[in-house]
């Protein structure tokens, strides 16, 4: 019979110091030790406390339109709280009809949404200093009025951007929190959005916050995929793949 060896105590402490996830955790017997098992359910409220947090969307509407010295329009979805939003993901992907009858088509290339998704906290923390990044590197672009969109998810940006007639939209977003990310932030760009696009027709950036991807990192992609999607005239997963090809050369 093989021998079973001690866990590696100096391996497990050098996999903590690259990796938020659990590893090499302490037992007591069979139960984990009670410091490691507060922390999961830490992590655990957070996340559901995320999920459940409402977002202050006049707060964070006046702090783009400060920034951005432009007209921000606050919208809504179907769904009419949160309790709805959770369990009918569909009426989170379109408009109220006061929201609808809001939004008017103009001669504009590129429409920001900003959605509350499944997590609030993320759009509250990580919206305004990404925006600082990524508004310079948009100069010549012809941009709609920025939309803060409550109890939205990802989809409900095809109705925006289609109701504003752009080419473009990115609707940045709360991703679904983690027991390590409670307020990770998402982007998704999609070409000639219109209700009915798919997932395979966008392209995704995720992760975005202190401790992920910066703000500036995740500025600079947008920019690349923007830039790619106007002159591809399509997002989604060719222009993921041209995008690798064009980094590989």
């Amino acid at each position: 019979m093989s021998e079973i060896l001690p866990p590696d105590a100096s391996l497990f402490s050098r996999l903590r110091a690259i990796t938020p996830a659990r590893v090499g955790l302490g037992r007591t017997g069979v139960s984990l030790e009670t410091r490691d098992l507060l922390d999961f359910q830490r992590a655990h409220a957070q996340a559901r406390d995320a999920v459940h947090a409402r977002l202050e969307a006049a707060a964070l509407a006046a702090s783009i339109a400060e920034m951005t010295g432009g007209s921000v329009l606050r919208l809504h979805s179907a769904a009419v709280d949160r309790a709805t939003y959770l369990q009918r993901p569909d009426l989170g992907r379109k408009l109220d009809e006061a929201s609808r009858a809001s939004l008017h088509p103009g001669d504009w290339e590129l429409a920001l949404v900003v959605a509350d998704g499944l997590s609030a906290l993320a759009v509250e923390r990580h919206v305004p200093p990404l925006l600082r990044e990524l508004l310079p590197l948009l100069e010549g672009w012809s941009l709609a009025p920025i939309t803060v969109v409550e109890q939205g998810r990802v989809a409900i940006g095809d109705e925006i951007g289609a109701a504003l007639g752009v080419q473009l939209s990115v609707v940045l977003i709360g991703e679904r929190p983690g027991l390590s990310s409670p307020d990770s932030l998402g982007a998704y760009i999609t070409w000639d959005p219109r209700p009915g696009r798919t997932d395979a027709e966008r392209n995704c950036i995720s992760n975005i916050r202190a401790e992920g991807l910066s703000y500036s990192q995740a500025a600079a992609q947008l920019g690349f995929y923007l830039t790619e999607a106007r002159r591809r005239q399509l997002t989604g997963i060719a222009l993921k793949e041209d995008s690798r090809l064009l980094k590989e050369g």
